[in-house]
């Protein structure tokens, strides 16, 4: 096999929906306020009783059955996540016993937003080095968890979910290569500290970064698949802000391409939102198999990363 593709992808979000409404009787805000600023209308919020785990099976479940496979045809878990409460056993670890996957290396991998398209990075690398055949790659977010849900700038960003995709050997590439890196000296820009861990950030600063930087970098993710920006079926980045993602998508040039926009119905998902948005997309037709698409992560350390995937 020369590399790996994605054979199928699944999503999961709780049945909780918080609108803009529920949020003004919180906190000082309003809906007008948050979509004028991010764009966002509703998110979903898991209760106390569904863990990262759990809603990282789910998302799981439904990939391996999309893709018709059994829990033991896996044989490598990789769980993309920041919320994990606990230190170990970890999460790859918990939702391979949650589907009853055998002898699986279970890693789970903290790149916060970026998270998931560092794990896809890793899982494709894996498969064509030999060290594994199948790879269940997650990413999973419970971000209500370490919400200050008395801060009206970052309790209205956040949402939970998970999102999956199974990863297997292909004749053909469909995972281009990852272009991926981080600014250090930035890596204050998006945190999540302390005790108990809360989420912040510096806003107006991921924003100037986002809108200048990364334009060129999503190029470039396309110039090492082979492709051009007007090749793309559709762009999916991190859904943090729909002021982002608007203007960094006409800045990419992917004049051609179906946009995601999930942001709007499920909040910023952290490492949850790409695959999320991917599936959404999928389980809607509005992107056909084969078809090129440009994922890009980027966020906390400040750390971003993104390839050309083939659509399943």
């Amino acid at each position: 096999m020369n590399g790996s593709r994605i054979a199928a992808v699944g999503h999961y979000q709780p049945a909780r929906i918080l609108t803009n409404e529920d949020l003004a009787e919180l906190v000082d805000t309003s809906d007008e306020w948050i979509t004028s600023r991010v764009g966002i209308r509703t998110r979903h919020i898991a209760g106390p009783d569904e863990p990262v785990d759990e809603l990282a099976a789910h998302a799981a479940a439904k990939a391996l059955a999309a893709a018709g496979l059994a829990p033991d045809d896996i044989d490598f878990v990789l769980v993309a996540t920041s919320t994990a409460v606990d230190k170990s056993p970890n999460m790859a670890a918990r939702v391979a016993a949650r589907l009853g996957i055998p002898s699986p290396a279970a890693m789970d991998v903290n790149v916060v937003c970026a998270g998931f398209t560092h794990a896809l990075a890793t899982a494709d690398h894996a498969v064509r080095a030999g060290a594994a055949t199948r790879v269940l790659v997650i990413g999973a977010d419970k971000m209500s968890d370490v919400a200050d849900w008395t801060d009206r700038t970052t309790c209205v960003l956040v949402g939970d979910g998970a999102g999956a995709a199974v990863v297997e050997a292909a004749e053909d590439a469909g995972i281009g290569p990852v272009l991926w890196g981080s600014v250090p000296e930035m890596g204050h820009a998006v945190r999540i500290e302390g005790t108990p861990s809360r989420f912040a950030q510096e806003g107006q600063s991921v924003y100037r970064w986002a809108t200048t930087k990364l334009p060129s970098l999503a190029r470039a993710a396309c110039e090492r698949a082979g492709l051009t920006p007007e090749d793309l079926a559709a762009v999916v980045l991190h859904q943090a802000n729909l002021r982002i993602i608007e203007p960094l998508a006409a800045k990419i040039g992917a004049v051609n391409a179906v946009v995601a926009r999930d942001v709007t119905e499920s909040g910023n998902t952290s490492a949850a939102s790409i695959p999320i948005a991917l599936s959404k997309l999928v389980e809607r037709g509005e992107i056909s198999t084969g078809d090129p698409v440009l994922l890009f992560g980027f966020g906390g350390n400040l750390s971003y990363a993104g390839q050309v995937i083939r659509c399943p």
